[in-house]
């Protein structure tokens, strides 16, 4: 079963949620009776060099600057390791290679980083962080291990505008000046991009392979640990546009993932767990992984963690019992319009998705009923949504990352087996680790289109009023509208 839930956090959710990946030593002693930062750092404040990129390998203390060796620890050698699936590196060396500062502050057992204008504050065994004074909630506290500090690397890297690559093949980092161009823009679709240098990062590429899905989901750093759920839709029979097994065969290999859907709460092929596994059969899934149907043995409730502000219309969710089984969970997304709620990504991936067929009527019905999914009040079933995602992210503690497939943009949902043909061209794929980000951009490359081969699509989302989705998910501090889109093509 899951440990306790933990509350979900507004503020930039994709650095907060570290589904995994890389921590950072601090060099230097935590012994409260000397502070091993003594020597002057003011100096060591970005000196305007740009373009740097570190290189290290695990069990190797020597790095690259700029294609340069150097010690990472000249003082212990301390060389990269992996521990508990983290790969620990020291702190020093990468904050200033990169033009920054670090100091310890002993009697707070505080580590302070700066770079440029940009301060991060982190505390020993204390999971909120702080950025420029806001505070985020990490997923795992910084804490001491043979008297080096090790500090989450995405909340830092981010943070600081930094982009990490992991190349799991040869256990190399590779930590680099992050290029984001930038506008002033207000999008039609109600969102700023591109404008926050905190926002979180989602990143695209056009190229719609199986390579590029598996290149675009290592950009997340994300340490599929465990048992790894793959959220998706097997899609409804006859001519649904689910993503295809030979697009996504690649990578739920690669973190030997097991598919994961849950039976339907309104009829069609896929109501019942026999059918649903046949279904899956005829479309090639049971081919390339095991596929569970997560409420085969019945739902379980979940809690809805409390709102960041605002309120929650429903306080928990059902999922399907299976839920329990995973570890960590990637949310695997066709993008595309849908008859109810307007249109589906990670966040429609996540809640219905993942809800029981109880729990489907449940989020439906904005939370008045268990069995019936018609009637319900459409603000309350959208914003709905959003609490079944916070409960679902936080009943996994957060171990989860998004990948919305941008392809095949039909007005029409993967549970409609006769969707409408696509008026719109295929985008890309896009991801992130804040759910609310990555729907928000798919969102504003559609209403790029708004007055072109998009328009059919936008008033789909408008006419049922999609967007509050967005708006209630934010409030609740799910996560951010804001973002930086970033291209890896």
């Amino acid at each position: 079963m899951k440990s306790g839930s933990k509350s979900a956090v507004a503020f930039v959710a994709a650095l907060a949620v570290i589904c995994g990946g890389f921590v950072f030593y601090t060099n230097g002693h935590n012994d409260a009776a000397e502070n091993v930062y003594a020597e002057e750092t003011e100096n060591a404040v970005s000196d305007g060099t740009v373009g740097k990129t570190l290189t290290l390998v695990v069990d190797n203390p020597i790095m690259q600057v700029n294609g340069v060796s150097a010690e990472i620890d000249p003082e212990g050698g301390t060389a990269p390791v992996i521990v508990s699936g983290r790969t620990l590196v020291p702190i020093r060396a990468i904050i200033e290679n990169m033009g920054g500062s670090v100091e310890w502050n002993a009697e707070k057992r505080e580590s302070v980083l700066t770079y440029g204008e940009n301060v991060i504050r982190l505390t020993i065994d204390s999971e909120t962080a702080y950025l420029n004074e806001n505070a985020s909630v990490l997923d795992t506290a910084p804490t001491i291990i043979n008297g080096r500090t090790m500090l989450p690397i995405r909340f830092i890297a981010e943070g600081f505008g930094f982009d990490v690559d992991w190349d799991e093949a040869e256990k190399t980092i590779t930590i680099s000046e992050k290029a984001v161009s930038e506008s002033d823009t207000t999008s039609e679709s109600g969102s700023v991009t591109e404008t926050d240098e905190n926002a979180p990062v989602v990143y695209m590429t056009e190229d719609i392979t199986p390579e590029a899905l598996v290149e675009i989901y290592e950009k997340l750093d994300f340490n599929a640990e465990g048992n790894v759920a793959v959220k998706m839709s097997t899609g409804e029979p006859p001519a649904s546009n689910y993503l295809r097994p030979e697009l996504i065969k690649d990578l739920v290999q690669k973190v030997n993932g097991t598919i994961v859907e849950c039976n339907t709460a309104y009829g069609g092929s896929r109501s019942e767990t026999a059918a649903h596994k046949q279904v899956a059969e005829d479309h090639g899934f049971t081919a390339i992984a095991n596929v569970d149907i997560m409420d085969e043995d019945g739902s379980t409730a979940i809690p809805v963690p409390a709102p960041e502000s605002g309120a929650s219309t429903i306080t928990e969710d059902y999922v399907g019992t299976h839920l329990e089984n995973y570890d960590s969970l990637i949310s695997l997304a066709h993008f595309k319009g849908h008859a109810m709620a307007g249109f589906g990504g990670a966040i429609k991936n996540m809640s219905i998705g993942a809800a029981s067929s109880k729990g489907k009527a449940w989020i439906h019905s904005g939370g008045t009923s268990t069995e019936n999914v018609w009637g319900g009040e459409q603000d309350k079933f959208l914003e709905a949504m959003g609490d079944a995602t916070s409960a679902v992210v936080d009943y996994m503690d957060r171990k989860v990352v998004y990948i919305n497939v941008m392809n095949r943009l039909s007005v029409d949902c993967d549970c409609d087996g006769n969707p409408a043909e696509p008026d719109m061209h295929d985008i890309g794929i896009l991801a992130s680790t804040d759910p609310v980000a990555l729907d928000q951009a798919c969102i504003d490359l559609i209403y790029e289109q708004k007055d072109g081969d998009g328009a059919s699509l936008v008033e789909r989302i408008e006419s049922r009023n999609g967007l509050h989705t967005l708006e209630h998910a934010e409030e609740i501090g799910l996560g951010s509208r804001e973002y930086k889109l970033v291209s890896i093509d």
